[in-house]
């Protein structure tokens, strides 16, 4: 008992980015001169992980879960209505923005889009330089410029490109400057935010193979946010499947590709194409019934309930705790099924 609690202690020292019940509310209003509050859209919806040193975590999920809203919330761009982000321990939601201003040197973001997170006014030089100028990381504009092509060769782009403008530059070459503007801050922590769901299959794998070269070099730690399990599985140490604003199940990749233990989980990585063509046409496809929810009225009880094939009474009233079913893994399901009911499910599932 006393190893495994020295063990645990060990990993608590070790997390980076404690979240804690966080929940991000959007208020609908209504009205034109008065405009009052007439609905919440809630975006997140009191969500809880932990993220490691030197690890990757990727958040996954369909389009509006809520994962870039999580993001979002915490790089600080948007407050977050109410729980904890703690980095480094201390809670960076009750900062005021000169402490936040150095917490922000420690957290970077790569955004989705290569071709709109660019200033095209600015060269190159300028897009990477701008952040250690402003911080004082350089102090002379010798020393910037010399700072402009290290991270040049970093990112794997041609040192001469400092006096270019992002238009010039392809989709790929574009993330790449993305990514060395990111790493010019010195951070611990960044946020990929669909870093590479914009570019083409073979420059998806140039940009990760980078970002794992510089996790390894550097000691990084990656929220890696993506819709696309095949690429999250690439690169994730862990995974988080986010539903409707919730997390629906967390725990080592290789685990949650083994054995999903959540109904929606396992109809995710049933839609997954598999190389070999026999395989793919012998293996049961699980087809969710219905629409997903409006974030504006989310069903009662359980969220995924309305589509979920297993689905009981209970599901429809009793929201379900987000607990550890088994040692680190983590899931939010009255009724977590194991692989080995896959079939079963398929079979239930393509009847309705």
């Amino acid at each position: 008992m006393a190893e495994m609690s020295a063990q645990a202690t060990a990993k608590d020292d070790n997390v980076l980015i404690d979240v804690r019940n966080l929940k991000m509310h959007f208020p609908v209003t209504q009205g034109i001169m008065f405009q009052r509050v007439v609905g919440l859209v809630k975006a997140v919806d009191d969500v809880s992980f932990r993220v490691y040193r030197g690890e990757t975590l990727g958040l996954v999920g369909e389009s509006g879960c809520g994962k870039t809203t999580t993001g979002r919330c915490i790089l600080q761009l948007t407050r977050p209505t109410s729980g904890e982000i703690r980095f480094e321990g201390q809670d960076i939601t009750q900062l005021d923005e000169k402490k936040l201003r150095e917490v922000r040197r420690k957290i970077q973001v790569i955004f989705q889009d290569p071709y709109s997170s660019l200033n095209p006014r600015m060269t190159i030089g300028q897009i990477i330089g701008e952040g250690p100028s402003v911080h004082k990381i350089t102090t002379t504009r010798t020393e910037n410029q010399d700072r402009v092509k290290d991270l040049l060769a970093l990112a794997g782009l041609p040192t001469n490109l400092h006096s270019r403008y992002p238009h010039e530059l392809s989709g790929g070459q574009r993330q790449r400057v993305g990514i060395a503007r990111a790493l010019s801050m010195n951070p611990s922590f960044i946020v990929c935010d669909e870093a590479v769901s914009a570019l083409d299959v073979s420059i998806q794998a140039q940009i990760i193979n980078l970002l794992e070269d510089l996790q390894e070099r550097f000691g990084l730690t990656y929220l890696f946010i993506a819709h696309d399990l095949s690429v999250v599985r690439h690169i994730s140490d862990r995974v988080a499947v986010m539903y409707l604003g919730h997390i629906a199940e967390l725990t080592e990749s290789r685990r949650l590709y083994r054995e999903p233990l959540h109904p929606y989980t396992q109809a995710l990585l049933s839609a997954v194409p598999i190389p070999d063509p026999v395989a793919e046409s012998e293996r049961e496809h699980i087809i969710l019934r219905g629409e997903v929810p409006s974030p504006l009225n989310p069903p009662s009880g359980c969220v995924f309930h309305p589509r979920c094939p297993i689905a009981t009474d209970q599901c429809k009233l009793e929201v379900p705790k987000f607990e550890e079913k088994q040692p680190g893994h983590w899931v939010a399901c009255h009724h977590a099924l194991s692989q080995r009911n896959l079939e079963a499910m398929g079979a239930v599932s393509s009847g309705n």
